[in-house]
């Protein structure tokens, strides 16, 4: 659509030109001088509407760059946000499940195995509401910390320690988020965690200066997960580089 606008504005532009009168002079009357004169001042017009066609293309030219930018700025947007929602709806779905084979365990004459379920449910869903619901980061960052100190097994252990990641990367503490996010990367190979934990390591590795690094991050993103909201963002991060 946006393509078709500037080709059309560009034949009208240059339709215009054409078909504009060219100046009407008698160029073989008079001296040497008044001819020079006339051919200058005809030239000179030529030019200045030339000079014309080319501004007016450049400024429809830079139009359509801005309407381009405004719209990847607005799909970068869109796809942060439903990214938050695709984590919320995840970690709402798994507190789901949890709690239902919770209430299918309270039947089972192993009590012991019971309490501990519970156990390990309750402090994720707790560390989560710190952060979803309260608010409060810092209390966040220590729950997180030792559910996974509690619970290295946990079939959450992947989603903890990108949340304890990314409150770290907010709050400006690099080299303990950056730890924690390869922690997602190695040990959680399977995790759907892992490709945005590979984006903020590039993330990280910006705002360490190191280029490179962080190229080689969202390369890998974008070559082990194709097609995903993390590899959109790579690849956002790529071309800004």
């Amino acid at each position: 659509m946006k393509n078709a606008v500037l080709s059309a504005a560009i034949l009208l532009s240059i339709g215009a030109v054409i078909a504009a009168p060219a100046p009407v002079a008698d160029i073989t009357g008079g001296s040497t001088d008044e001819r020079v004169a006339r051919l200058e001042r005809i030239v000179k017009a030529k030019q200045q509407s030339e000079y014309q066609m080319q501004s007016r293309l450049d400024t429809l030219q830079q139009e359509v760059l801005d309407l381009r930018g405004l719209n990847e700025q607005q799909s970068y947007q869109l796809d942060q946000v439903l990214q938050r929602q695709r984590q919320l709806y995840d970690d709402i779905a798994n507190l789901t499940v949890n709690r239902t084979s919770v209430s299918a365990a309270s039947s089972s004459p192993s009590e012991a195995g019971h309490a501990s379920t519970l156990s390990e449910t309750a402090s994720y869903e707790q560390a989560l509401n710190l952060v979803l619901k309260q608010k409060k980061y810092d209390e966040a960052i220590y729950a997180f910390g030792a559910f996974i100190k509690n619970y290295p097994n946990s079939t959450y252990s992947a989603n903890a320690n990108y949340w304890l990641g990314q409150l770290l990367y907010n709050k400006g503490e690099f080299t303990s988020a950056k730890k924690v996010f390869n922690t997602v990367v190695d040990n959680f190979k399977e995790s759907n965690k892992r490709g945005d934990s590979l984006v903020k390591l590039g993330m990280i590795a910006e705002k360490a200066g190191n280029r490179s690094s962080a190229e080689v991050y969202y390369q890998q993103v974008l070559k082990e997960y194709a097609n995903s909201s993390a590899a959109r963002i790579a690849q956002q991060k790529l071309t800004a580089l």
